[in-house]
């Protein structure tokens, strides 16, 4: 059965009331909770950025859920501080946490001053801190010298098992090459032939592990609201690769995206005042074959829509509906 949980958009939203709302959410039948992971929001109406890794400590000790976190190894993060991350959380809270490792976005990683690379050295970077992550992971001593350097490497606190390390992908391609190394794969909302092609290249090359969908949307009691939150909030987020990738600070995005229109939002966002329609949507990503399902708010008062998904949502997915 597809679990249903909920994501904790740091760029948006305080950590203290992220807390609150990811134990909020707990209380309301979200069964799991994923995190971003960024250095600066998308836009200055976003206004946050707090440092996930922090954060993941006390959620997860704050909750029963499980977490997981999206993040980009290689220049921001050095591999062997996020194997460390990863081993401390996983050791302190067995079974309940795991990572998705992507190529990062420009946004993010300029901010160390080196240079940005093209997306194919990017990738070949990645593929060298996954290995590095893993066999760190796995009790090794780790010394490399590529695309990133290591020396001599060793965690001393550990888990038990390696957490699961998922592959973070939004074309067919990538989904394919993720097939290589991850032990699960996570995208995001997409018209559904979009996703079927992602998730029929994931695991027709071989792709284990559960299939995971990040799922932004935007609701309220009143449709013109609806739309208005997610105009606000998310119109600076419209943009495929690789303007999204390679676009460095909040007010390029902001200037890009002056005369997006909410329609355009509506693309990349279930834009409804509707539940009923929410929970159509939310079955039509299940029966794709999507295991785990993140929902994503786009608004920045996630209180409401944690009571009104979990007292009429979930219970329509989850099969626990009392007419």
């Amino acid at each position: 059965m597809t679990g249903y949980g909920i994501h904790a958009s740091h760029e948006q939203i305080a950590p203290g009331a992220l807390l609150a709302a990811v134990v909020r959410a707990e209380e309301a039948g979200f069964t799991a909770a994923m995190s971003s992971d960024h250095f600066s929001p998308w836009s200055a109406r976003q206004g946050q950025s707090a440092f996930a890794w922090s954060w993941l400590g006390a959620a997860l000790q704050a909750t029963g859920l499980p977490f997981g976190v999206v993040n980009a190894p290689g220049q921001r993060y050095h591999p062997a501080i996020i194997a460390q991350a990863i081993g401390t959380l996983a050791a302190m809270y067995p079974g309940r946490f795991w990572a998705a490792l992507g190529s990062g976005e420009a946004s993010n990683e300029h901010i160390t001053g080196e240079p940005w690379p093209r997306k194919d050295v990017r990738n070949a970077r990645l593929r060298e801190c996954v290995d590095i992550i893993r066999a760190l992971l796995e009790g090794q001593e780790v010394s490399h010298d590529g695309l990133v350097t290591v020396d001599r490497a060793r965690l001393w606190t550990r888990p038990e098992s390696v957490p699961p390390l998922f592959g973070a992908a939004v074309s067919e391609a990538t989904a394919r090459w993720c097939a290589e190394w991850a032990d699960g794969l996570i995208t995001v909302n997409a018209p559904l032939p979009t996703l079927r092609r992602i998730a029929g290249a994931y695991r027709d090359t071989g792709g284990r592990g559960p299939l995971a969908l990040q799922v932004h949307l935007s609701w309220a009691p009143d449709e013109e609201e609806a739309a208005a939150i997610a105009h606000d909030q998310w119109r600076s987020n419209v943009f495929a690769p690789p303007v999204c990738w390679d676009l460095e600070m909040t007010d390029h995005f902001d200037m890009v995206s002056e005369h997006v229109t909410p329609a355009q939002v509506a693309q990349v966002v279930n834009v409804s005042a509707d539940l009923g329609r929410h929970a159509a949507w939310l079955h039509e990503y299940a029966e794709l074959g999507f295991e785990r399902i993140y929902l994503h708010h786009v608004g920045q008062d996630l209180g409401p829509f944690i009571d009104a998904f979990g007292a009429k949502v979930l219970p329509q997915l989850t099969g626990d509906h009392t007419p």
